[in-house]
């Protein structure tokens, strides 16, 4: 059947890496755990060994050593990019030019000019090009999302979210130290305040402006299982204020490392009610966060169970909610719709993340929209 049928849609992933690494933690578990939707054919990661052993261990019977030879086969649908942020812009370019829908992992490139250059391409070439902000797929987002339209807490009058960002801490995994270089694209405010800020956006709406302070309170890191040290070049503590496109209030901060109290803690206020969501860690992306709620003559919060209407595939950890995003992309695909965030969405974080360097660096009040 052709691609707008119910055949599997044929996935060729970039970044296979079989040692470590989200494709090996999340897609390719999220992916076989929908093996009526999609089907693995090809990967690639940069060498030849690493290529043979990641078809071994995830038994896939195509793997190259090069990203070309993958885009350019006849059985792959759609390419996923599962590599560091500053190979994203060549590698979807690629994909995008051989005319292949693509998923890109979050954040799409290293700062809003490449992410705006891949959305124009994505545009010209007319396919379904998506980025993994897979917050928004999260049950507890979808469910929360739901019950903000359906008036729960009434008229939003402010939301606040304080989280730890769990990296950007005093040690870090040598395979991670690019994360503490800004130049890399690959920050605190990109990544953990990135996917959990689309969150908030999804269920509440665009940012209208803000104001932001952000800061390096830890001079250095040291690498795990060493005593190497080395400065740290990004910052470790992220404050953004401002109003939301409805005129609600809002208030983000992000500190580095882990905190001894809760490292998530998102509330909504309301004229009718609150919900407060909160989780064992600062990304959104990744962890199962608690919904409580509380409205009317209540005076407390109550736990909100979710619903089984908003799990969409089987439940799997730190990958549960990369499976939640392919199992919307399978009906974005087949059906046109839009439930997966596209790269013009990604655009708009993009954005808004800029805006908040800008606002740090110069101390002005910026204006989006």
């Amino acid at each position: 059947m052709g691609k707008m049928g119910a055949s599997r849609i044929r996935v060729g992933i970039i970044g296979a890496n079989p040692d470590r690494g989200w494709a090996a933690e999340a897609h390719i578990p999220a992916l076989k755990s929908l093996s009526n939707d999609f089907e693995i054919t090809a990967l690639s990661t940069s060498r030849r060994e690493s290529a043979n052993a990641a078809s071994r261990l995830f038994e896939v019977p195509v793997a190259f050593d090069n990203h070309q030879d993958l885009v350019n086969r006849a059985d792959v649908d759609v390419v996923v990019i599962t590599v560091k942020v500053p190979y994203h812009l060549e590698l979807a370019t690629a994909a995008l030019e051989a005319g292949k829908a693509v998923y890109c992992e979050w954040p799409l490139g290293n700062g809003l000019n490449e992410a705006e250059n891949l959305a124009a391409l994505a545009k010209k070439r007319g396919v379904l090009a998506v980025v993994g902000l897979q917050a928004r797929s999260a049950p507890s987002v979808a469910y929360v999302r739901d019950l903000i339209k359906q008036g729960y807490v009434g008229e939003v009058l402010s939301t606040s979210l304080i989280a730890s960002g769990m990296g950007w801490g005093p040690t870090v995994e040598a395979f991670n130290a690019y994360l503490n270089d800004r130049k890399n694209g690959a920050t605190m405010l990109s990544i953990p305040l990135g996917h959990t800020a689309d969150a908030l956006c999804y269920c509440l709406g665009e940012v209208q402006e803000l104001s932001a302070t952000m800061t390096a309170r830890r001079k250095s890191f040291t690498i795990v299982g060493t005593a190497e040290r080395q400065p740290m070049n990004t910052d470790d503590q992220v404050c953004v204020t401002g109003l939301l496109d409805d005129g609600a209030a809002f208030s983000i901060h992000y500190r580095g490392g882990l905190s001894r109290g809760t490292n998530l803690l998102w509330e909504i206020n309301g004229t009718e009610g609150d919900l407060q969501l909160t989780a064992v860690g600062g990304h959104a992306q990744m962890f199962e966060m608690t919904v409580r709620g509380g409205k009317g003559a209540q005076t407390g919060l109550e736990v909100l169970p979710v619903p089984d209407e908003y799990r969409w595939s089987p439940p799997q950890g730190l990958s549960t909610n990369v499976a939640q995003a392919y199992a919307r992309f399978a009906r974005d695909y087949r059906e046109r719709t839009h439930f997966c965030p596209t790269f013009d969405d990604a655009v708009a974080r993009h954005r808004m993340l800029s805006a908040i360097e800008i606002a740090a660096a110069t101390g002005q009040r910026q204006t989006l929209g």
